[in-house]
């Protein structure tokens, strides 16, 4: 029997798309995927409709690396309302509760701050994508049931108070991997005594991708663009290796990439020690990602298919 054609083109590349508001994550990659007629697309790690900023799309095989860009730590820009709880956290939720703010001011706001340095623990909440028996959390709120959660450690890398005007408060936040800012705005609101949520949320970075040092592509201009020249939008993509330009890049030699690409590990001279690497052939082409075993040899982890 033969198997169905994949529907869509090969393309193979990373675009940093600026995520509108009011979009889900799945629907931006989803206009992306259309726009690029590519056979395959993923994102790396969801943003709330009501964000907005870097949402990594990683077309064909670089897919195969979205992993490194989810475990990868997240930069934003978060923008608060003290005085207010809402149902899910963030604007778009039902108003809960409201107290006085009158006292805090910027120096009480700086004070607390120093809680949720390091590494903390946050009870996810009721509105997220984490699963309960088969069904997302977030829908089992909208039917009313709330399930017990176990809290979960993250790490706030640093996170910095930029703007103070009562009600609203504006912060700038470095964190790991699986931390709710919606919860991080609770707590605050809750170390503060009056409750807070959030109003505003731009992710500018995830793992080497930063503003200003790299430029993110409003999904507006990727539509116009591919209305009036299509052929374009690759140029708009970055290279698969992109996603770990922060690991130390290996060479290899004609024969080390042989045996390295059947599986093998091999012995680079003056690789680094510890920790996982980019592999490169001597014609300087991508192979993938290789670790760095205890006997100082280089372990091929994830490579790309062959002829990719």
């Amino acid at each position: 029997m033969r198997s169905k054609p994949k529907k869509g083109r090969k393309v193979d590349g990373i675009l940093l798309l600026d995520k509108p508001p009011s979009w889900t994550s799945n629907e931006a990659l989803q206009q992306v995927k259309r726009l690029y007629r590519a056979a395959k697309a993923g994102h790396t790690g969801s943003l709330d409709p009501l964000a907005t900023g870097l949402l990594p799309i990683c077309l064909g095989n670089a897919t195969k690396f979205s992993a490194y860009l989810l475990d990868a730590d997240k930069h934003y820009q978060m923008r608060i309302r003290l005085g207010e709880t809402t149902t899910t956290g963030d604007a778009e939720g039902e108003l809960l509760e409201t107290a006085p703010t009158e006292g805090i001011d910027a120096a009480r706001v700086q004070a607390v701050l120093s809680q949720f340095q390091g590494e903390i623990e946050q009870l996810p909440p009721m509105y997220s994508a984490l699963k309960h028996q088969g069904k997302r959390l977030y829908q089992l709120a909208r039917q009313g049931i709330e399930v017990d959660r176990k809290p979960r450690k993250v790490t706030i890398h640093a996170i910095q108070l930029t703007a103070f005007a009562l009600p609203e408060c504006e912060f700038q936040v470095h964190c790991s991997k699986g931390t709710y800012i919606r919860t991080l705005a609770e707590d605050l609101g809750k170390a503060l005594g009056c409750g807070a949520h959030v109003i505003g949320l731009r992710r500018t970075g995830v793992g080497p991708y930063r503003e200003p040092e790299y430029a993110f592509i409003p999904l507006d201009r990727l539509k116009q663009q591919a209305a009036e020249d299509p052929a374009s939008l690759d140029a708009l993509l970055l290279p698969l290796e992109s996603a770990l330009a922060h690991r130390p890049a290996v060479q290899l030699t004609e024969d080390a990439a042989f045996y390295l690409l059947q599986g093998q590990a091999v012995l680079v001279p003056q690789s680094p020690t510890e920790g996982l690497v980019r592999l490169y052939d001597p014609s300087n082409l991508f192979l993938g990602i290789g670790c760095i075993l205890d006997d100082g040899r280089v372990q091929p982890k994830r490579l790309l298919p062959s002829g990719a």
